[in-house]
């Protein structure tokens, strides 16, 4: 009997988390991406393992990954889009915030996904109702939660709206610091985090997120989970200036609303 396609993104993220730990700690060759980006031998050790397991379960699907990209016929309307180490930078300098992001397409529609957390040995997975944590060989549900009051900023650029929105200037407005605690992680864990409860939000700038290989699999996990998503500017994700704000409820995405409101000039 054939896997289903969560068993294969589970299998394919777990795979490439295996690599990502077994070469955690090693010295490692650094291939340049130009602009101060660079992939590492892990990235790309990573990489092949989960293509090896998304080839052989799927063999008609596209597959695009981050170093590699597009391979495979694509004739079945389906692609895979995989970030075989997110967060490289934390993880060349020995820092164990990262993720392995595997998620399934089709037409423009998210159908499965999984983020693997290499050292926490958890994989967050969602068969696009709803979304589950793996731990031990057991699903949990995940249930999204604003007590922490902690929000991950992304300040990496590039930065396609700096006249309207600039994520470090939110650290300015008084009603953020007021309600909120900043976090920087620099990996798109910190959105899957949002899904499972342990952040309140998430908020970065960009363009083309969803069909992004770092922000897929985050993405479609926050929306099964129930989380509340959007553009910078509030409307549908995707849309609009693009960007993305990610939170565990109404509330805390209106205050992440209005904060950035308050960035926009007079």
């Amino acid at each position: 009997m054939s896997s289903t396609d969560q068993a294969v993104a589970i299998e394919a993220a777990s795979a490439g988390a295996t690599v990502v730990r077994d070469h955690y700690g090693s010295t490692l060759a650094r291939f340049s991406k130009g602009a101060g980006d660079f992939a590492t031998a892990a990235d790309l050790a990573a990489e092949k393992a989960i293509l090896d397991i998304l080839r052989a379960a799927r063999p008609d699907d596209l597959l695009v990954g981050e170093e590699s990209g597009r391979t495979g016929a694509g004739d079945s309307g389906r692609r895979w889009l995989v970030d075989p180490l997110c967060g490289t930078l934390n993880y060349a300098v020995r820092s164990m915030l990262v993720a392995v992001n595997v998620a399934l397409q089709a037409g423009t529609q998210p159908v499965v996904a999984a983020a693997a957390d290499p050292f926490n040995d958890e994989v967050f997975w969602t068969d696009g109702t709803a979304a589950h944590i793996r731990r031990g060989g057991t699903d949990e549900r995940l249930v999204p939660s604003a007590d922490s009051a902690l929000v991950d900023l992304n300040l990496d650029p590039p930065f396609p709206n700096r006249e309207v929105f600039q994520a470090a200037r939110i650290l300015t407005d008084a009603g953020f610091t007021a309600r909120f605690r900043p976090r920087v992680l620099s990996t798109t864990l910190a959105v899957t985090w949002v899904a499972a409860g342990r952040r309140a939000g998430y908020v970065t700038d960009g363009h083309e997120l969803r069909d992004s290989v770092h922000f897929a699999a985050g993405i479609a996990l926050c929306e099964a989970a129930g989380c509340v998503v959007s553009g910078i500017d509030g409307r549908p994700p995707h849309s609009g200036l693009g960007g993305l704000v990610v939170a565990a409820d109404e509330p805390t995405h209106h205050a992440l609303l209005k904060s950035i409101e308050n960035q926009k000039p007079a």
